[in-house]
């Protein structure tokens, strides 16, 4: 068993450490925070399920003070663990890995960090071998990596010589307020970082993006328009999804009308904050035009991540060598691809 501990216990650190929870190899230290969130009053409402540490005294007195009861200091907890879950706020990551590197722990950070802030950017399907034995991981935000999920899929299947991507970007998580965007779209320039991103994984593929912001909150959509360097049907295509465990293909006529649908279904199937670690393609948007395969994505962005992170502690733990061993192995212990 390898003892695991995540730093930030927000939106992504909730996820982690459930995720982590249900993997047979690895054990939870705990979940270490700065501020009395949320998260951490429901965290002690449900009985304190994780240890919590505090990320300094202030926090520590903060928890205390809130009858949150508190299991010791963060750097208590750095020497019980082998690898970090870093799921802090941008740019605080990059100020932490100082200190897992005085404690001489490996890291994994999630995708608003900056690239330098790792050895290796990871993605567990596309490039995991890259990841063996890294001390620091950096993962590819929630939008690409469901991206590089389908395109890899199809690269793996056929060959894709490149991508066009547009993405329709919800503003905000459900429950914050720091955005403000009403009845509005925000148009970014071209190329959006997710096209940028998916080169830097996936170098022999050509992509660049268009990214618009929109006053949604349940969840990113994607369409893409891949050339494949071997022609590949329609059927073929939904074959090759229908065979990837972290993608569910769904239909409009059984009720997946939009993003909202697929999060309410995934409330329906009883999934924790109605999440879903796999990404959603409809199958009625896969069309042809000419070789070009065009289709739609849906990014559950609060939990997408999660399966590809736990790949990086099998990674950078040498706990796997072979990536679709690797991958598999999550998969199973996640629940991924049971529903087929």
């Amino acid at each position: 068993m390898v003892n695991v501990l995540v730093v930030g216990y927000g939106t992504i650190g909730q996820r982690l450490a459930d995720g982590v929870a249900q993997q047979d190899d690895m054990n939870l230290v705990g979940v270490a925070d700065a501020a009395v969130s949320l998260g951490i009053r429901a965290l002690k409402e449900k009985g304190m399920p994780y240890a919590l540490y505090a990320a300094n005294e202030k926090a520590k007195s903060d928890f205390e003070e809130a009858g949150i009861p508190v299991a010791g200091l963060e750097e208590e907890a750095l020497q019980k663990a082998d690898i970090v879950l870093d799921a802090t706020s941008a740019g605080v990551g990059a100020q932490n890995k100082e200190l897992y590197k005085k404690y001489g722990v490996k890291a994994i950070f999630q995708g608003g960090e900056k690239n330098d802030v790792a050895d290796v950017f990871f993605h567990g399907c596309a490039n995991y071998e890259k990841g063996l034995g890294a001390d620091f991981l950096k993962l590819t935000s929630c939008n690409t990596t469901g991206l590089i999920r389908a395109v890899d899929c199809l690269n793996r299947t056929c060959g894709i010589e490149k991508v066009a991507i547009t993405i329709v970007r919800r503003v905000a998580d459900p429950g914050d307020y720091h955005r403000g965007l009403t009845n509005a779209l925000q148009v970014d320039p071209a190329p959006n970082h997710q096209a940028v991103d998916l080169m830097t994984i996936l170098p022999e593929i050509d992509a660049t993006g268009i990214l618009v912001h929109a006053p949604v909150t349940h969840g990113h959509f994607i369409t893409v328009v891949a050339t494949p360097k071997k022609d590949i049907s329609k059927e073929e295509a939904i074959e090759a999804f229908r065979g990837h465990d972290r993608i569910r293909l769904v239909r409009l006529a059984d009720g997946f009308k939009g993003n909202a649908s697929i999060f309410k279904y995934a409330r329906d199937l009883g999934r924790p904050r109605g999440d879903l670690y796999e990404i959603c393609i409809w199958e009625d948007t896969i069309v042809k035009s000419g070789r070009d395969l065009m289709f739609g994505i849906h990014i559950p962005q609060e939990s997408v991540t999660i399966p590809e992170t736990i790949d990086g502690i099998r990674a950078a733990l040498n706990m796997e060598t072979d990536g679709a061993r690797a991958v598999a192995q999550t998969n199973r212990n996640l629940g991924l691809g049971a529903w087929k």
